[in-house]
């Protein structure tokens, strides 16, 4: 039995509007300059609390910035249309064809929260894909290899038969550390190029490429 464990913004969801625009306004609210479209792309994966330490440099009311990044975040999902909160084109297909599979489970390490999570499930009816859910609200944010290693504990499989599959550096070190194979898919809110140096085994460059990718890795 094999684990492919996946990260979702970035890599499974293009929410990277929402994102953004909640960052916006959490930072407005305390009368801030709110950080480049780069940079607030940049700490996607991380949990939230790490994310405003990094936007902040550390010298930030982290806990207030994120409490307000929340609200803002969860007003902006009430409302956000299908483009501004999208999956990526074949992803849902991949899933379900992955799913089906008798060698192998599925799971999910992000950075977003439990609820987040079951939202998202409910919205796309994934509820019944995945074996193990890893959240930032059960375990260290990425690039710290809990989130993985608890998913190994839980389904039973043997690192040498798990992969990470994620669009940032963070989840290819969370992967590395934890002695997992690494893909990095090339869509996401990193620079692909920073990928490889960061514990990516392959890089996919589109969905398809990605099937591939996890084939190999499944024979």
């Amino acid at each position: 039995m094999k684990l492919v464990m996946f990260d979702i913004d970035g890599t499974l969801v293009d929410s990277q509007n929402v994102i953004v625009e909640a960052q916006k306004r959490a930072f407005a609210a305390h009368g801030r300059e709110p950080p480049s479209r780069e940079r607030a792309l940049s700490v996607v994966g991380l949990s939230l609390r790490e994310a405003f330490v990094e936007l902040t440099d550390g010298q930030g009311p982290v806990e207030t910035l994120a409490a307000a990044y929340k609200a803002a975040y969860s007003e902006l999902r009430a409302h956000a249309t299908p483009e501004e909160d999208r999956l990526y084109p074949g992803v849902d297909a991949l899933l379900r064809r992955l799913a089906a599979r008798p060698d192998c489970k599925l799971g999910i390490a992000t950075g977003k929260s439990r609820v987040g999570v079951q939202k998202l499930f409910a919205r796309q009816n994934w509820a019944d894909l995945f074996a193990t859910v890893q959240t930032a609200d059960d375990a260290l944010s990425k690039p710290a290899p809990e989130m993985f290693e608890r998913a190994l504990r839980e389904t039973g499989v043997t690192a040498e038969n798990a992969c990470m599959v994620g669009d940032t550096t963070f989840d290819m070190m969370m992967g590395h550390r934890a002695g997992a194979h690494c893909i990095g898919v090339a869509w996401g809110y990193h620079c692909h190029e920073k990928l490889g140096p960061a514990g990516a085994n392959v890089l996919a460059h589109s969905v398809d490429e990605l099937e591939t990718r996890l084939q190999e890795f499944l024979k």
